[in-house]
């Protein structure tokens, strides 16, 4: 095991993967010369021009690009730079990458993986901070990955990698700087298996990306004083771990959904909705969400820090969860 940093991790299991598979290539902005956040660092001289291209500043171009050449055999890693920029590209992804395959009957196969760092990144504001991953998982024909440790990045990129799915990878760009043990031959881990933070008894608390760490920090804080959360990590949502959710929820009997993008039409609430028709309303005590407020993300770092979930926010969410119910 080594210890590294997210960013690092990423970048590690991308450098292993492209040894291991020459279709393997990397196209974007900036990806050349490392990356906007270093993850591509050292690649050009060890790969060459051919498999790193830096392409000029059009997504729909790069988008494009990458799913044709994922239909003659090759297997591209298409580099958003930050995810807000995707919207740029949205017809050919969404009308494009997510359906070929279907409209093709199988024979088409959109070996791609799109990384895109996403989420607040301190006075980044609201063209560069946005989290809007619950888009993707209303989207037919997506994996949708959203990772909060460097194992799990590391191992979930493998996993992407190798799938002959389009992946949409959500890097948490705001723990780029998280420091964590990462094997130094990187495993795949399995899309859609939640990944147990800590094991409790009188909440469950589900979240994912970057807001992981400061859920797993309220969970020490509330068992200070008295109560056992049950922390799960999802990190894919799409597949999503519905079965260890409903199990949790049906031991503990109240569901806490904590995520860093706005509450209102939030994935936390397909993951309330589908606990409650699974076990129905009679076995669970209560439940809430825990998001953003329907705004964009202000410049002024005193604002920023007003809307944003925190540690704090998270603990009194789920005290009020178990004193009320």
């Amino acid at each position: 095991m080594v210890e590294i940093t997210l960013v690092e991790a990423a970048r590690r299991a991308a450098q292993q993967e492209m040894r291991r598979d020459p279709s393997i290539w990397v196209l974007g902005e900036d990806v050349a010369r490392g990356g906007l956040f270093g993850q591509y660092r050292g690649f050009l001289e060890e790969f060459g021009e051919s498999r790193i291209v830096s392409t000029p500043i059009s997504e729909s171009v790069i988008m494009g690009a990458g799913l044709g050449a994922a239909l003659v055999g090759t297997r591209p890693i298409i580099e958003m730079r930050i995810f807000d920029f995707v919207m740029c590209a949205m017809d050919e992804l969404v009308n494009q990458v997510a359906k070929v395959r279907y409209m093709f009957g199988g024979q088409a196969r959109p070996a791609v993986v799109i990384r895109m760092p996403h989420g607040i990144w301190r006075n980044s504001a609201a063209q560069h901070s946005q989290m809007l991953e619950s888009w993707f998982t209303h989207i037919p024909g997506l994996v949708v990955v959203v990772p909060s440790t460097p194992a799990d990045t590391a191992g979930l990129l493998v996993t992407a990698l190798r799938s002959d799915d389009p992946v949409l990878f959500f890097d948490p760009k705001n723990l780029f700087p998280l420091v964590g043990e990462v094997p130094e031959v990187i495993a795949p881990i399995p899309f859609g298996q939640a990944r147990r933070a800590r094991m409790g008894d009188d909440l469950t608390i589900v979240t994912w990306s970057a807001i992981v760490p400061q859920v797993e920090e309220a969970a020490g804080m509330l068992a200070a004083r008295g109560i056992s959360a049950d922390v799960l990590d999802l990190r894919t949502l799409w597949p999503w771990d519905e079965e260890a959710v409903v199990a949790s929820v049906a031991r503990t009997g109240r569901l806490l959904v904590v995520h860093e993008a706005v509450t209102t039409g939030g994935f936390g609430a397909e993951v309330v909705a589908r606990v409650i028709e699974r076990l129905g309303p009679a076995r669970v005590k209560a439940v809430a969400r825990l998001g953003q407020p329907r705004v964009p993300v202000p410049f002024a770092p005193p604002l920023e820090d007003a809307l944003k979930v925190d540690t704090a926010k998270v603990v009194a969410a789920a005290e009020a969860l178990v004193r009320g119910a």
